[in-house]
């Protein structure tokens, strides 16, 4: 569209855990590209940043698929597909990557205070 200010598809090679890429969040078309040597090392990796919105896992391996998205520190894991999901299923990060949720009866907690008091008479 005219007028805009775009960024084409990006991947980034090579990258490493010291680097920004890695360890910040990028919300445009980016794709930061960690090499690892098994699923533990993955996790390790993808969780050591300060951020946890969302991941991704693609595998054809329903086990791995599992275990991993368990071990991830982000508010959404997709599996094998990315941004699915609906108005009545939370969505929010973890650590630095928000508070709270948005979407369905749980973000309603944001906007609600409870409180119990409780009387003897």
């Amino acid at each position: 569209m005219p007028g805009g200010c775009y960024l084409r598809p990006t991947v980034f090679d090579r990258v490493t855990p010291a680097m920004r890429i890695a360890r910040e969040e990028i919300f445009g078309p980016v794709l930061a590209v960690l090499e690892f040597d098994d699923l533990d090392e993955a996790v390790r990796l993808a969780n050591d940043t300060g951020y946890g919105l969302a991941a991704a896992v693609w595998t054809a391996d329903l086990a791995a698929a599992h275990r991993v998205s368990r071990a991830l520190r982000a508010g959404t894991v997709w599996v094998n597909c990315y941004e699915e999901g609906d108005m009545s299923v939370p969505f929010g990060g973890m650590k630095r990557s928000g508070h709270g949720r948005d979407k369905s009866l749980h973000a309603l907690d944001k906007y609600t205070d409870l409180k119990t008091t409780w009387i003897r008479l």
